[in-house]
């Protein structure tokens, strides 16, 4: 079975950037209710002939490498519109996520709204219409493996592994690497060195511990920048910079030690871990997070339901002054708002403060803010989200204002 989702052509590259952690397979993302909701009103009505593209194909054949969200901007002006898509051959398509290279799609325009079929509508005559080529084809490959994404994950996956937002109290109790071996000053991968989840009393904090159910996995990060809301200067989270990755061998402990003079006295042993992975050189005193479960997570693209607007908080990437298309960028709204993984985001280019010349007193006026592009938003926090710039016509900058694409 195959479906349409689409995206313009000029961000056909950055589309493809995101979908969900690799490894998993489209086919098993859930559709919401919601989802299903439009595509059943549209399977009934069809759609409207003016929500096509000027140069919509009336047909299409699915190839490898294409993206749900691509296809969908083949057909129709809104590529965040992609339930409707759906809906156009809801019986066909039950399942949005479950499409396949190879199979071709009609566009049907017969009744003055737009259906989308995977067979070609009949004639008057009852026989299919126009000339249909059939030639022998093997599949060697699994279906399961060969399903079109709604956006490719080859990008996207690497972001997920790294960025990490983290509030005030959970850095200050994060546990900390306190020794390495033989007095090292720089970890790498294959190095051991030893940590501390248990803090004073003030602090608080967890031992680490390799009792069952406990995390094993961690991130190492360190420098949590605080991220600033632009416009009111609040503090929203902390983002951490990620140095690498370790794993728990052994948990933290205590030892009964008996000095010179006798008494029996505890001393505090750390956990013992290894470095996997490496980014940057790791030292005493960096941080470690566990690391979160991966997640069965489909970034389908659409326009939220209830209007959000906010601005643009930082730009990942410590060099990055403006961001461009298929960078990712952190925005001032989370769930607390409303927003959602997968909505699409209308960018705005702030306007310009000018003097009106034409006027004898040389009054200061603000020009509107115009569109810049799109982003779509794919992990959200409480106050955060972080989101990829999908589109982009000039830089995107820190403070610029986002709003719904409709």
């Amino acid at each position: 079975m195959q479906t349409i989702f689409g995206g313009f052509s000029q961000v056909s590259i950055a589309a493809a950037l995101l979908l969900s952690t690799a490894g998993l397979q489209a086919q098993n993302f859930p559709v919401t209710a919601g989802q299903k909701a439009t595509a059943n009103q549209v399977a009934q009505t069809g759609v409207p002939l003016a929500d096509l593209t000027p140069n919509a194909p009336d047909e299409y054949t699915v190839k490898s490498g294409d993206t749900l969200w691509a296809i969908s901007g083949v057909f129709l002006t809104s590529p965040w519109r992609w339930p409707e898509l759906w809906g156009m051959n809801l019986q066909d398509i039950r399942n949005p996520h479950r499409i396949y290279p190879g199979q071709q799609l009609y566009l049907d325009k017969s009744n003055g709204r737009a259906t989308l079929r995977t067979r070609q509508s009949a004639s008057a005559d009852g026989q299919p219409g126009g000339t249909v080529r059939v030639s022998p084809r093997t599949r060697f490959e699994s279906l399961a493996d060969a399903a079109v994404p709604t956006l490719s994950p080859q990008t996207i996956e690497p972001f997920l592994a790294e960025a990490l937002i983290v509030d005030e109290s959970a850095f200050a109790m994060a546990p900390r690497i306190v020794a390495t071996q033989e007095g090292r000053v720089l970890l790498s991968r294959g190095d051991r060195a030893y940590a501390r989840g248990v803090y004073s009393s003030k602090e608080g904090g967890k031992p680490l511990s390799d009792a069952k159910g406990e995390p094993l996995d961690y991130r190492v990060f360190r420098n949590a920048t605080p991220l600033k809301d632009p416009s009111t200067g609040e503090i929203l989270g902390y983002e951490a910079q990620f140095v690498g990755k370790a794993e728990l061998v052994r948990g933290e402990s205590t030892a009964n030690v008996t000095g010179k003079d006798g008494k029996v006295s505890s001393e505090t042993v750390p956990a013992t871990i290894n470095i996997v992975s490496s980014k940057e050189e790791m030292r005493v005193g960096d941080r470690l997070a566990p690391e979160p479960p991966r997640e069965l997570v489909s970034y389908v693209p659409r326009a939220p339901a209830t209007q959000i607007e906010g601005q643009i908080v930082s730009l990942y990437g410590s060099a990055v002054r403006y961001a461009s298309g298929n960078q990712v960028v952190t925005i001032n709204r989370g769930s607390r708002d409303g927003l959602e993984r997968g909505h699409v985001m209308a960018i705005l280019h702030s306007g310009e403060r000018v003097t009106d010349r034409t006027d004898s007193a040389r009054t200061q006026i603000r020009l509107p803010n115009e569109r810049n592009g799109l982003l779509i938003v794919f992990r959200t926090y409480e106050k955060l989200s972080y989101a990829l710039v999908l589109q982009v016509s000039d830089g995107v900058k820190v403070g610029d204002r986002f709003t719904n694409p409709n």
